[in-house]
């Protein structure tokens, strides 16, 4: 099911699934795809509580907020009103970015973090790309780039109705909002990854190509005590792509650090 709820002078729309421990989960700039089984396959372990980003779903752009800080502190205040204690976080891409970003700043009501294929940080030069440009690319291309079997990923979108067109066209133009300049990234994030003092899983694809299990090695040197799993078989979308071998990863870690 899904409400909507006030917090910091706004409206968030929340999808909620599942009992148990609670895991805070950040979709991608793709937005949730709740349709996928990965969102009932988690929510047999835990109580999901997954947010819209603002601009996402029916949740509304917030006027004057258009940097990712923005957004992690207003998922602090949601975890403050739903009380929650020692939660899993959970970010997935662009998700994963908003929740590196909160957990520098603070991580006291969070016992376990999971990145997936996170975006947020530039590791190389300045002349060097460590994050695919995905606006400057075709469709096809992004695909390709994006999963390791592309055709999992087609939509037709001759046949979505008008409303769902529309909600994809929001959800891209937040996501280019969000992160179009600097790309994809928050130039002073890296320099306090090393703030992140709980057991951190970076769960990634093996097969991504819009930021490269390399990549992924940097986040895991740059967060202390952070540990790197591959999905065979996954691109940027492991949790979609792989959803069986996503949750085992996933529950195992939670399991072992509790």
């Amino acid at each position: 099911m899904s409400r909507m709820i006030a917090i910091a002078g706004t409206n968030l729309e929340l999808v909620e699934r599942g009992a148990g421990r609670p895991l805070l989960f950040l979709h991608a700039g793709e937005g949730l795809a709740p349709e996928r089984p990965w969102l009932e396959l988690l929510a047999a372990r835990y109580r999901v509580i997954a947010p819209w980003h603002p601009g996402w779903g029916n949740s509304p752009l917030i006027d004057g907020m258009g940097v990712v800080d923005d957004l992690a502190y207003l998922y602090l205040d949601l975890a403050a009103e739903l009380g929650l204690q020692d939660a899993v976080l959970v970010g997935a891409d662009f998700g994963g970015w908003i929740a590196a970003e909160i957990t520098v700043r603070s991580t006291a009501r969070f016992r376990q973090l999971v990145l997936i294929d996170p975006l947020g940080v530039k590791f190389v030069g300045r002349e060097e790309r460590d994050i695919a440009d995905m606006h400057a690319m075709t469709q096809a291309e992004y695909l390709e780039r994006a999963w390791a079997d592309p055709a999992k990923a087609e939509i037709d979108f001759t046949r979505l109705p008008d409303s769902e067109l529309a909600m994809i066209v929001r959800a891209r133009e937040a996501f280019a909002l969000y992160g179009w300049k600097p790309y994809m990234h928050n130039p002073r994030l890296k320099r306090w990854l090393h703030r992140i003092d709980r057991p951190t899983l970076l769960l990634w694809g093996e097969a991504d190509r819009i930021v490269t299990p390399a990549y992924g090695e940097n986040w895991r040197q740059a967060i202390p005590n952070a540990r790197l799993e591959l999905i065979a078989d996954a691109g940027h979308f492991p949790h979609w792509e792989q959803p069986q071998a996503f949750i085992e990863k996933l529950a195992a870690f939670v399991d072992r650090n509790e």
